[in-house]
């Protein structure tokens, strides 16, 4: 009777255990989506204020963007602030590797302060998605395509600023909720994020995300002013795929350093077997 009382108290643990885990992942995994949704919601914005220039120099053609309008002239500046905040400090943190995430040192002041970003960038980009397909606002074939090597460097940048959104925001606020202190991450936490960024770059990002320098390139070459939106806009793509460079020069000087480090440990192999062939 004992061994059975354990047995079922063991397995009621493990149930437990293995469904906290997986609301902890499926949790993490959806707030990390945030990021490439402000992505979105950004270049939307930028679209945005394009047709809203049209249509301000056509005082005959009503507007239909009233609620996206609203938002667009209250809340956008948080968003760029949040984003390109994030954005520097990826870069920051892949030239020099040099970076505190909160999950490592998880006091309150920095816990309460993951708090309010995340429910900041919640809200914001909740109320914009929702303005933006109620206003049918689309980025997609706004400008040139780009080419498929400047899109995937882009996507690289992108992936690692949602790493670092992960690490220092979304993942100690989870920890803390669901189980009460920071846990390890684990390779289940980086395959979901790149399969969910990965799922929205190929069914609307990729499409819509251009619209942040073809904007700016549509206004230039029509002789209209360029906004502070639409210079961010630009700032912040190129500032991705700068990110995205390092990432890729990273990993093509790690490969040169594995595969010079081979060559010349074949080379003092060869070199010990010729001396001991003479000996």
């Amino acid at each position: 009777m004992g061994w059975k009382n354990l047995y079922q108290k063991a397995r009621k643990r493990l149930t437990l255990s293995t469904l906290k885990e997986s609301f902890h992942l499926f949790t993490v995994t959806l707030l990390s989506l945030l990021l490439p949704l402000s992505f979105l919601l950004v270049a939307r914005l930028s679209c945005f204020n394009y047709f809203l220039t049209v249509i301000t120099s056509n005082p005959s053609q009503p507007s239909p963007y009233f609620l996206l309008s609203v938002y667009f002239y209250t809340n956008p500046a948080v968003l760029y602030v949040l984003v390109s905040v994030f954005s520097i400090v990826t870069l920051f943190h892949g030239l020099t590797g040099k970076i505190t995430y909160v999950s490592e040192s998880p006091d309150a002041p920095r816990l309460y302060t993951a708090w309010i970003v995340l429910c900041i960038m919640q809200v914001s980009v909740g109320l914009g998605i929702e303005g933006s397909i109620a206003s049918g606002i689309d980025g997609s074939g706004f400008g040139v395509e780009r080419s498929l090597l400047s899109r995937v460097i882009f996507f690289l940048g992108l992936h690692e600023i949602m790493l670092v959104w992960f690490r220092t925001v979304v993942k100690p606020v989870v920890d803390d909720t669901i189980f009460g202190a920071a846990i390890a991450e684990r390779w289940i936490h980086r395959f979901a994020i790149a399969l969910s960024v990965g799922t929205m770059w190929w069914w609307k990002l990729r499409d819509e995300v251009e619209s942040l320098v073809a904007v700016a390139e549509a206004k230039k070459e029509l002789s209209m002013s360029i906004e502070m939106a639409d210079f961010l806009g630009w700032w912040l793509y190129y500032l991705t795929v700068t990110i995205g460079m390092v990432r890729v020069v990273k990993a093509l000087l790690w490969l040169g350093i594995v595969l010079f480090s081979r060559r010349v440990r074949r080379n003092d192999d060869e070199t010990r077997e010729e001396d001991q062939d003479k000996v």
